[in-house]
């Protein structure tokens, strides 16, 4: 029991140095809102953009990982148009074709994708994004 009451003071010590180092600036950007929210289960299908927005200014020259789950669930992208980012920044667009009755599952960043990345060139945290559109 001694050895466990000498761990906790020193972690805690550590956690506390860490923070010192823990800035808006410092952190990834994080995704911060979606069109359509993540966890919807009445999105109309006849949505035509998929939008993230994240916590920071991104690199908004074709940078992105919109990425698959699964084949079955990564909605058609409408190719007539284009990925984009808003003027604002922070939000990309992808404009799709969206089925009614249908989950989608779309990973923004990922493990092996990570294109998302702030003005500072560090990597959104990966989100995945679920939602299902009404029948």
């Amino acid at each position: 029991m001694k050895k466990l009451l000498l761990i906790v003071p020193v972690l805690l010590i550590a956690g506390m140095l860490q923070a010192e180092d823990v800035t808006v600036e410092s952190m990834p950007p994080s995704v911060v809102k979606t069109v359509p929210a993540s966890g919807d289960r009445a999105v109309d299908a006849s949505l035509k953009e998929i939008a993230v927005t994240f916590s920071k200014n991104m690199m908004t020259e074709q940078m992105w990982s919109w990425c698959i789950q699964t084949k079955e669930t990564f909605p058609e992208i409408d190719v007539s148009k284009k990925v984009r980012f808003l003027k604002d920044k922070r939000t990309c667009v992808l404009p799709v074709k969206l089925q009614p009755g249908k989950t989608y599952a779309i990973w923004i960043n990922s493990k092996n994708n990570n294109n998302f990345k702030d003005t500072g060139k560090r990597s959104a945290v990966p989100y995945l994004l679920v939602f299902r559109t009404r029948k």
